[in-house]
């Protein structure tokens, strides 16, 4: 079971990798198995507490007989280490944060009856080295590519630095060979992921465009999408790039997280509220067309409503539709715990959906504006023989944080790319769409 981002995703899928070295069997549905392993986010208050309420579910289907083994992994675990095992002694084994093998080797001994170790310890940062084979459970549409680890930043809210340490770069031979066999085994778009993307290659002499360069020339039928860019020091020759390759989407997520300079100030954020913008201004400029997906947080220690009507009118501004927007929760270890001026829950509330009002203002006039257009789409899903609209994606939505495209009559499959014609948007905002005259897959 997984919790958590894309990067917490591929922890996953490596750890679904050991265990099949080791020959364990591997069941999608819980119910049919003997242990069962899950991957923690401990991110903010929301994520942490869905992980400790996914445990305290899995015990209690432990208690009913229901399953054998409970195993708790990830970053849950490696951000409060043995507190947890206190909490929750029922657990069988917990693991911190690891390229897998020990965790696979321990489930293998618990298998076989043999005496185990109830916790493993992170042997320490993990090297910046390819990754090893991944059990992919993402369709053949996408997939994810890791290009460093850790952060350098040290905003004030984010955890992220002291779970996954210092920031290092993967090297690009490591990401070419890693990307090679993704797109070998029939992977259409590559999304590429990092706590801060755009530091990548700074430790070793380069930088990311170069590497998205070098990604987007490799033989194949594939596409690039380019995911946390942290939009202080950024290489702005990636903007040739996402404006000229056609294997380059033109499609940036820059979190910004907040737009009001003294808000940025106590958060730790690099800049003010106008280099946010001329940023912003001088993508839109430099990439016409230029879709951009963005993060935002609200409630902070010190934010005043004006701050956060600053944030609403910078979303209808700029025509941000695409936003994941987050009120602010106190994160133990992190240096805004215990911040003068803490913003009460309820005014805190409201900011956050004066903002998701903004974003669907904005969302809703560009998706309805794709009505009766034509469009390619690239397919995640098959349509289920009791709804047979397939599920597809337009360049101007990443998998699993955007909106989707559900396209009715299509029996095209996973990573198949279909010409649609856009009939109307649901209550979700999603666009439905049927097949355009004449439309095939590749």
């Amino acid at each position: 079971m997984h919790l958590g981002c894309a990067r917490n995703l591929i922890d996953s899928e490596l750890i679904l990798g050991r265990l099949a070295e080791e020959g364990l069997a591997i069941a999608g549905d819980p119910s049919l198995a003997h242990t069962v392993v899950l991957n923690t986010c401990s991110f903010i208050g929301p994520a942490r507490e869905e992980s400790e309420n996914a445990i305290r579910e899995l015990l209690g289907r432990k208690q009913r007989g229901e399953i054998e083994r409970v195993v708790v992994a990830g970053c849950l675990v490696q951000r409060f280490r043995r507190q947890l095992s206190a909490r929750f002694p029922e657990v069988d084994v917990f693991a911190e944060i690891s390229d897998g093998r020990e965790l696979a080797k321990t489930i293998r001994r618990m298998a076989d009856g043999r005496s185990f170790r109830d916790y493993l310890e992170s042997p320490g940062l993990r090297e910046a080295t390819r990754d090893g084979s991944r059990l992919l459970s993402t369709p053949r549409s996408f997939s994810y590519l890791r290009i460093s680890h850790g952060c350098d930043h040290t905003c004030a809210f984010c955890a992220i630095p002291a779970i996954r340490g210092t920031h290092r770069s993967k090297r690009p031979e490591d990401l070419l060979q890693e990307a090679r066999e993704l797109i070998d085994a029939g992977v259409r778009e590559l999304v590429l992921v990092a706590e801060d993307s755009t530091a990548w290659g700074r430790d070793l002499g380069t930088e990311l465009p170069s590497l998205v360069e070098a990604l987007a020339e490799l033989h194949g039928e594939h596409r690039l999408r380019v995911m946390y860019a942290y939009p202080n020091r950024f290489p702005w020759e990636l903007t040739r790039l996402l404006r000229e390759h056609p294997r380059v989407l033109p499609y940036l997520d820059i979190p910004v997280q907040h737009i009001a300079t003294p808000v940025l100030r106590a958060m730790g954020r690099a800049g003010s509220g106008d280099q946010v913008r001329r940023t912003l201004d001088r993508l839109l400029d430099e990439v016409p067309g230029l879709t951009i997906r963005t993060t935002l947080l609200l409630g902070f220690p010190g934010e005043t409503d004006e701050d956060a009507a600053e944030v609403a009118d910078f979303v209808r501004g700029y025509g941000l539709g695409r936003v994941g927007a987050f009120v602010y929760s106190p994160e133990e270890g992190t240096p805004a715990m215990g911040l003068a001026d803490p913003v009460p829950e309820e005014p805190a509330e409201a900011r956050y959906l004066a903002v998701i009002e903004a974003r669907d203002e904005v969302l809703r006039a560009s998706q309805e504006a794709l009505v009766g257009r034509e469009l390619d789409v690239l397919v995640d899903a098959a349509g289920s023989s009791a709804d047979a609209r397939a599920v597809a994606r337009t360049e101007m939505d990443a998998p699993e944080v955007d909106l989707v495209c559900r396209i009715a009559a299509c029996d095209a499959r996973p990573g198949e790319t279909v010409r649609v014609r856009v009939e109307a948007v649901d209550a979700s905002l999603d666009l439905l769409a049927t097949p355009a005259e004449g439309a095939n897959g590749p």
